[in-house]
């Protein structure tokens, strides 16, 4: 599994092998990003938080994703405008899980024709492990042998890392061949064994958050730095054999 650590400001992609940063710091940015592998997030979360939907149009999206790829040869994917299903956020909407299922599939197929240089990251969202699965089905033959999807709707999971673990192999069982990356995973799951075995890619801003608890800069690059290279060296629990 490959991690990309959030950051909140890009010039400290720099320090990092890989990096994950939204589009509400990347947009109208001029300069290359200084990192040679990163994902463009689409501030899915704090857009549909704020405002219960999207300010800007699929099209102003991608106009974005596609400047961006053009200067920086590094963006590995570009994450499409999905819809979270937390129950805080559907009471934001007043919505329910399909109509942002539906929502979700709708921007994608949006976005899928505008967007031309990198890729675009279509996104499974649900409740339940079952929903996230009908979710697939609903994607139906977009979502071609091998394809790379995220998985939504899981860092309010990180608490009880079972239920991370229970979304993951529901998606896994249905289609074993998709290669998912997993949003804003906490250390409690990335610990486990099962989770990694179920992602190929996966980021987090949990440092950030810890280092605020802790009185310290939420903003430091140090403190994601500390973070990425626990990720990358602590004890994993034993995992799956997938097949």
């Amino acid at each position: 599994m490959k991690f990309y650590v959030g950051l909140h400001q890009p010039g400290d992609a720099k320090h990092f092998d890989r990096a994950f940063i939204s589009i509400n710091r990347m947009r109208d940015r001029k300069g290359r990003l200084p990192c040679k592998d990163w994902i463009l997030d689409s501030g899915a979360f704090s857009e549909i938080e704020r405002n219960g939907c999207y300010r800007h149009s699929p099209a102003a999206y991608a106009a974005e994703i596609n400047r961006l790829a053009a200067i920086n040869e590094g963006l590995a994917a570009a994450v499409s405008q999905d819809w979270m299903c937390e129950q805080f956020i559907l009471q934001r909407t007043g919505l329910t899980v399909a109509d942002h299922q539906r929502l979700t599939i709708q921007r994608y197929d949006a976005l899928l024709p505008l967007v031309r240089i990198t890729y675009l990251l279509p996104v499974l969202q649900g409740y339940t492990p079952a929903s996230y699965v009908d979710h697939v089905r609903q994607y139906g033959d977009r979502l071609c042998e091998g394809a790379y999807v995220g998985v939504g709707s899981l860092c309010k999971r990180n608490g009880k890392p079972f239920r991370v673990e229970d979304v993951l192999l529901a998606i896994k069982r249905y289609r074993p061949d998709l290669q998912l990356h997993g949003f804003g995973l906490k250390i409690t799951a990335l610990g486990s064994g099962v989770v990694r075995s179920c992602l190929v890619t996966a980021d987090s801003m949990a440092w950030s958050f810890a280092a605020r608890y802790e009185g310290r800069n939420a903003n430091n690059w140090q403190e994601a730095l500390r973070f990425a290279k626990r990720v990358d060296t602590m004890p994993v629990q034993l995992g799956l054999q997938l097949s």
